[in-house]
């Protein structure tokens, strides 16, 4: 057992232990800081608050008569704003929005803005570079589900000279006009948001999830929308009902995501939990998911913004993550017109998701839909309805079930047609698994490139429930099936154990290379 230190402000750390454990400690380990008990921790990964600025300190924790050490040293803080000061009350009745804001906007490098204990009535705040924003425990932010208070983005809006454009306001992948996040950062760089407060959307069927297909003056806005941001932090604190997307960064690199806590109900429509869309080098650390969506879903644009920026997400690591009750653990997809590459699924929990993987696509996304270098490893799943899912002919989109999207035979490849390259699924087990082992299908025109497996156990629920592996037409409902593959060129199979299925546990076509070892 080791201890990494992670990330750490003035005020806070994260800190990631080395161990086989996946997410959570099976009894908890006491913390000392500077020899000084600090409370339990049965995460994995943990983060401690409260810190002094620029000061030494030695973490220690001590589990089953074991013990690991780290040191590492603060930043240095110059000012706080306590937005208190500013004429903010948070007792939940004044708008709080434009003192917070006064707040963030006269907080000088570093430095901190503190919102303290209390519950604070707000719209849209917006993020500037070189801030530090401490959500302290005890603190809530209560977002209004007035949507005319809030800003509206317009999607796309033209240059002067009529030769470029301004994409500002996004929904599900095309440029469509949105209301602004109600914490919205908008080309920044160096910001970290913390603490022990919780975000609080207040959405729920009788605001912001009525009638959820239709535009209302704009698009839902997202708890937390990032674009074109640069090294951005988000830590420890809580995100719950928001009225869409919980977190959205778009166009964004060198984000860190950790320790946060995102619970959405089961029944909540679109509140996928974090949805890194054209997104380079993401860290995502230690967060738990229970939503009424995919929990985790990579995207890239539909065909017009992928062709249009060319801007693939690549290099997402997602690790010591425990993801329940969404759709899927781990989705890319289905709005992936610029495509995504080298994904690493680390160390993971996934419970009562409908799926484990899933990835989405169909033809129409394009050329440039590329999706290779995925990987899985050390995962555990239980009462995963079906553990491994590649659609190629999801249904989404108002032509989704057009016969071009849906057509079994073969079709020419042109400019439409996208492309699913290498997949690896490493040191997995998935118990109580209720619909099928997998279901993987390609596209015939142009197969899935390689898929492996290895060292992999599945086995089914006793009283397994019955359903649809996959969003595409014609597939009917089933329960216990086995690995259901078709048009991949290359799969690979090694160590691979399937106990409780009902028939055989490969039903193979278009294959063109099998190895079992």
């Amino acid at each position: 057992m080791e201890l990494k230190i992670v990330f750490k402000t003035a005020r806070s750390v994260t800190v990631e232990t080395v161990t086989e454990q996946i997410y959570a400690f099976e009894t908890p380990g006491k913390i000392l800081l500077n020899g000084n008990d600090f409370g339990e921790t049965n995460r994995v990964v943990f983060s401690l608050f409260d810190l002094k600025p620029d000061m030494d300190y030695n973490i220690s924790l001590e589990r089953d008569g074991k013990r690991a050490e780290a040191s590492f040293h603060t930043d240095y803080e110059f000012v706080t704003l306590n937005v208190k000061d500013m004429g903010a009350r948070g007792d939940g009745i004044q708008d709080d929005t434009s003192f917070i804001q006064a707040a963030i906007m006269a907080c000088p490098r570093d430095s901190r803005v503190l919102i303290p204990k209390g519950r604070y009535r707000i719209t849209s705040l917006f993020l500037k570079s070189h801030l530090r924003l401490e959500l302290a425990e005890g603190a809530e932010l209560l977002a209004d589900t007035d949507r005319y208070k809030y800003p509206r983005f317009p999607g796309m809006v033209e240059s002067y000279d009529e030769k470029e454009d301004y994409n500002l306001g996004t929904w599900e992948g095309n440029p469509l006009p949105m209301f602004a996040g109600i914490i919205t950062g908008i080309d920044v760089e160096d910001v970290v948001v913390y603490g022990q407060g919780l975000l609080n959307g207040q959405a729920s069927f009788d605001n912001w999830w009525d009638n959820v297909r239709q535009m209302k003056v704009a698009f839902r806005p997202r708890m937390v929308f990032l674009e074109r941001c640069k090294n951005v932090t988000l830590q420890g604190f809580s995100l719950k009902d928001s009225p869409a997307w919980v977190l959205h960064p778009y166009f964004s690199q060198d984000l860190k995501f950790l320790n946060l806590d995102i619970h959405n109900p089961a029944d909540s429509p679109n509140t996928d939990g974090l949805d890194p869309e054209s997104c380079k080098d993401v860290e995502i650390l230690g967060l738990h998911f229970s939503l009424g969506d995919d929990c985790i879903a990579i995207k890239s644009g539909k065909i017009y913004i992928g062709r249009r920026y060319q801007t693939p997400s690549e290099n997402i690591v997602i690790r010591q993550c425990l993801m329940e009750d969404g759709h899927g653990a781990v989705t890319v997809g289905s709005e992936v017109g610029a495509g995504v590459k080298n994904i690493r699924v680390e160390r993971c929990l996934f419970s009562n998701t409908d799926r484990g993987l899933r990835i989405k696509t169909r033809r129409g996304r394009g050329k440039d839909s590329v999706l290779s270098e995925i990987y899985f490893d050390h995962i555990l799943m239980d009462h995963v309805m079906t553990p491994f899912v590649v659609n190629s002919f999801y249904f989404c989109d108002p032509d989704g079930k057009s016969d071009y999207v849906q057509c079994r035979e073969a079709l020419p490849v042109d400019e439409r047609t996208p492309e699913i390259k290498r997949l690896y699924f490493t040191n997995i087990k998935a118990e109580n698994c209720h619909v099928a082992a997998s279901f993987l299908y390609g596209l015939p025109e142009r197969k899935i490139e390689r898929i492996e497996f290895k060292n992999v156990d599945i086995s089914f629920a006793d009283n397994a429930r019955t359903g649809a592996p996959a969003m595409l037409s014609g597939v009917e409902e089933c329960r216990k099936k086995g690995f259901l593959i078709s048009n991949v060129d290359t799969l690979i199979c090694d160590h691979v154990k399937i106990s409780g299925q009902e028939g055989e546990a490969f039903e193979l076509s278009g294959i063109n290379h099998y190895e079992e070892r």
